[in-house]
């Protein structure tokens, strides 16, 4: 793949040559609105089955704005726990991600940085230079599989689009950017309130951001597949419109059947009957056209071969996640057990077993696994008032600081990896002098490279 051209900002811009862990930086790749994409070569020796060369994506998670910190390391934390779990034959692989500590460099330290498989291009490179290329329905029938791998996994991707669908040397597809990926939670996933419009189904263009991102459905996932379908099949986007602006209207007025598709007269019956359901106008009419019936579809246009079946998801098994919970207040803080119980593949949110007027420091993202909640300051996590036992070992993945509004002179908590509020290592080079700060009635997943050991309350972040 060539280089972007030097015109071209980088969400996270590298030097040649820099080095991160065993890797070292090499060409610029890609970049997006969250990361930018660098080939890389091995320094070093590595375990078996490391490559000798990779794809470096940087996501940018340290010198941020707090509230684009936070929503960064969502999306690193996404990404990171989707590509850890799955390494299906249609996804890119990971092996393995890497947090940049460097305070002589302040615009990288703090970054994650994910090892990827090495692509040699994507979809976007190749329909800029051959318009429906003769291969499109083969690689459809691939992209349609990965698809259905994320499904059937509990996964979205919330982001189809050719710049996300990768081509490996051997000529296969990969899906790759997890950076939108929702884990779905019953037939619903939430996700970050960015997507590609051209891609982006009608009632989501219009659609309320809730307290845990915007709501979306596998649906979603076909809306897109339909509009790529039709781009690389006919190399033209289905819907009117010179200005994405312009075609985001039409899929609005679509949707109110004031407007039609306009799909090509040259698309084959099968396809076209494809590309029609997929781009259904509402997400009852999509819901019927799930992504296992829709590749059994696609294979057979294509004339590929068919897929084998995917294993059958693991069955419910319940188990018990233990809770430390903050008790009254009385001369000192007592702890408190509790039970929550979870589904293995059940995205869930547990901030709620947080006591009001509580800090609660969690084990595992949204709130769930084992928690310690403290009403006032602790200066050592370890052998203060209240212990928090696991944090000798375990990082810190998510807190919610549970203040009512109701004219408490505190503003949030700000936490420190060291005891008694001081801060160790690499804090000592940053301006706050702290791990993080929280602000009262906001909740949240950390980056969970963090192990704080004391935490006290402030009047403001």
């Amino acid at each position: 793949m060539s280089a972007p051209p030097p015109e071209q900002p980088f969400a996270v811009p590298v030097p040649k040559g820099y080095r991160v862990g065993r890797w070292e930086v090499r060409e610029a790749i890609a970049s997006g609105a969250f990361g930018s994409v660098y080939a890389a070569r091995r320094t070093g020796d590595g375990p078996p089955g490391l490559p000798r060369h990779a794809a470096l994506k940087f996501l940018p998670t340290g010198t941020q704005t707090p509230r684009r910190l936070r929503h960064l390391r969502e999306l690193a934390e996404r990404e990171v726990g989707l590509l850890r779990r799955l390494r299906a034959p249609r996804l890119i692989r990971m092996y393995e991600a890497l947090t940049v500590d460097d305070p002589d460099h302040p615009e990288l330290d703090g970054a994650t940085v994910l090892v990827l498989e090495r692509a040699e291009g994507s979809l976007e490179t190749l329909l800029a230079r051959a318009p429906a290329p003769g291969s499109g329905p083969a690689l459809l029938a691939q992209v349609c599989a990965g698809l259905h791998q994320l499904h059937h996994a509990g996964w979205l991707h919330g982001d189809l689009k050719p710049a996300n669908v990768l081509l490996m040397r051997d000529g296969t597809v990969r899906l790759g950017d997890f950076n939108l990926a929702a884990e779905l939670d019953g037939t619903h996933a939430y996700s970050p309130a960015f997507s590609t419009p051209d891609y982006t189904p009608p009632e989501l263009l219009w659609s309320e951001i809730g307290e845990h991102g915007r709501e979306i459905r596998p649906t979603a996932d076909v809306w897109a597949f339909g509009v790529l379908a039709h781009l690389v099949l006919a190399g033209s986007l289905p819907l009117p419109g010179g200005t994405a602006e312009a075609r985001r209207d039409a899929a609005v007025r679509y949707a109110r059947g004031a407007e039609e598709l306009r799909l090509s007269p040259e698309l084959p019956r099968a396809w076209r009957d494809i590309i029609t359901d997929c781009l259904a106008r509402t997400h009852a009419e999509r819901a019927a056209h799930d992504t296992a019936s829709l590749l059994r579809r696609v294979e057979r246009a294509a004339g590929a071969a068919r897929s084998a079946r995917l294993p059958r998801p693991r069955p419910h098994r319940w188990r018990r996640r233990p809770a430390l919970v903050a008790a009254a207040f009385a001369s000192a803080l007592l702890g408190a057990s509790g039970v929550h119980l979870l589904r293995d593949d059940e995205l869930s949110y547990g901030y709620h077993h947080c006591p009001q007027r509580s800090v609660c420091f969690f084990s595992e993202q949204h709130g769930n696994g084992e928690m310690c909640g403290w009403e006032r300051d602790d200066t050592d996590w370890l052998a203060g008032k209240e212990t928090c036992a696991w944090t000798r070992d375990r990082p810190v993945r998510s807190v919610f600081v549970n203040m009512p509004d109701d004219g408490s002179r505190w503003g949030g908590v700000e936490y420190f990896r060291g005891r008694d509020f001081t801060p160790v290592g690499v804090d000592l080079t940053r301006d706050s002098r702290r791990t993080g700060c929280t602000s009262v009635r906001q909740q949240g997943n950390l980056a969970g490279t963090y192990a704080p050991l004391s935490h006290r309350w402030v009047d403001h972040c």
